[in-house]
């Protein structure tokens, strides 16, 4: 299991004055749309500057039809990243002219297909979607890994049966994880530490409670070696 620090403070500089704090450890770290559309290219820079072995998770969740998805896939290869997202909702062309596109670029990002959002409830959900998420999120699974796609993301009570349905290989990342129990904020499909490992999760995404920590690097470090004790 892997963490992902979620950098989505107010600032690049806020932002990069944390992972000065953090730069002794072997973490990803995720940049996300509002990071991005207001820091850009620099950012990712500036990230790999402070620590080079950090592992970028460019968290954009693209989204369109399959040439543009295919177009912008294209200019995300060149930015050196480790792993981005796109929406499993997209449908099976987009995803397809992805994984297509990435076939012919020297180590390519993981491809992680973002199923239902965290901040969904089963109400809000069977909104738009008119399902269930559990049996959504496991059709999200099934066309995605049918095109290649390297994983889904998706909350901890999705990941078990996805990771039981499919192969090992194909990878879960898990969002609102709240390590010790801490607050939910606005996200409504939670777990912690134990819950993510008992979920089979190969990533998880921690911000709020690392970021808004009064000492990050011990809320760091202190995931690390529970996630080390669990393994």
């Amino acid at each position: 299991m892997k963490l992902c620090v979620a950098l989505d403070l107010a600032s690049a500089k806020e932002n990069l004055d944390l992972l000065e704090l953090l730069r002794d450890y072997g973490i990803w770290v995720k940049v996300g749309l509002r990071s991005f559309i207001r820091d850009g290219q620099a950012f990712l820079h500036a990230i790999k500057a402070i620590n080079p072995a950090f592992k970028i998770f460019l968290d954009l969740k693209l989204y369109d039809i399959p040439n543009t998805m295919g177009d912008s896939i294209d200019e995300i290869a060149k930015l050196d990243v480790d792993m981005v997202t796109l929406h499993a909702s997209s449908g099976r062309g987009g995803m397809r002219e992805v994984m297509e596109r990435l076939k012919v670029i020297e180590n390519p990002p993981l491809v992680m297909a973002v199923s239902a959002l965290t901040s969904f409830d089963e109400e809000s959900f069977f909104e738009i979607y008119h399902r269930d998420i559990p049996s959504q999120v496991l059709e999200f699974a099934k066309i995605a890994s049918s095109v290649g796609v390297n994983g889904i993301v998706c909350s901890c009570l999705e990941s078990l049966q996805i990771k039981q349905t499919f192969s090992r290989d194909f990878l879960t990342l898990t969002p609102a994880i709240r390590p010790f129990g801490e607050g939910s904020g606005d996200q409504k499909r939670i777990a912690n530490l134990q819950d993510a490992k008992e979920a089979m999760s190969d990533f998880i995404v921690v911000g709020r409670p690392i970021y808004k920590a009064a000492n990050p690097q011990e809320v760091v470090k202190k995931i690390l070696e529970t996630m080390e004790l669990s393994c």
